[in-house]
């Protein structure tokens, strides 16, 4: 009896987490779709109309994290970039996420139920977890240097392909990734610079990262330079 007890409450836990996470990815993804309009936030119409954004943060604030790390690696992806919505769409109007004091490594934000700041979330949650240099063209700052954000929601499920498809974007774009054959110089955004340790070792450079997903590979002998990142805010 016990036993059949003890699975009955197993079962009845695990069905109420994928609930969960199924309404949270869910959630997510329509919201994006409702106000992200050709890679920009509409913060002026979320600001009119706050509560689909702040039952999302609700959501975060009490997600209970899966033993799959698909689930989590999705969830702390959507959870940044919500979070960074919310922290602009509370402050705006706003001319850039700069603007917000401490936003990316003094605010604190409950996520699955432990208060982390953007940074933690980042740094602590992904990057030191996952070790997977394409998170940076997920992540979105808010700015418009930063990779442009998505109308739909990462999702366990079809993470890799997602992560795949937008590190392809990020590097294929020529306003991004800024190659002059003449002068043989491909200038880089700074968040290669700021996370170098991500993208190259002693046995690999910036160009043999580039060039992984490149779809006309840069020549070795190319001079790499960072151009100045563009923190304007990224609104529609």
């Amino acid at each position: 009896m016990k036993k059949i007890l003890f699975l009955v409450v197993v079962l009845f836990y695990s069905t109420k987490s994928i609930a969960q996470e199924t309404s949270f990815f869910s959630n997510t993804d329509i919201f994006l779709k409702k106000y992200v309009q050709a890679k920009k936030v509409n913060y002026e119409a979320i600001k009119k109309d706050p509560k689909t954004l702040e039952d999302l943060v609700k959501q975060i604030a009490t997600f209970s994290l899966s033993n799959d790390p698909k689930v989590n690696k999705a969830f702390f992806i959507n959870a940044y970039n919500i979070v960074m919505i919310n922290a602009i769409v509370e402050k705006y109007p706003i001319k850039s996420p700069m603007d917000i004091t401490g936003v990316f490594d003094k605010t604190k934000y409950t996520v699955a139920g432990t208060k982390l700041t953007l940074n933690d979330i980042e740094n602590k949650m992904i990057r030191e977890k996952y070790k997977d240099a394409r998170i940076h063209f997920v992540l979105v700052c808010g700015a418009n240097g930063c990779p442009p954000i998505t109308n739909f929601a990462y999702t366990p499920e079809n993470l890799e392909h997602q992560l795949e498809q937008q590190t392809k974007l990020a590097i294929n774009n020529p306003d991004f990734i800024k190659v002059n054959v003449k002068s043989k110089k491909v200038e880089i955004s700074q968040i290669f610079e700021w996370y170098k340790e991500d993208f190259i070792s002693t046995k690999s450079s910036y160009i043999d990262f580039l060039n992984k997903y490149k779809s006309e590979p840069i020549p070795a002998n190319f001079k790499v330079a960072f151009y100045t990142y563009d923190w304007s805010l990224n609104k529609h």
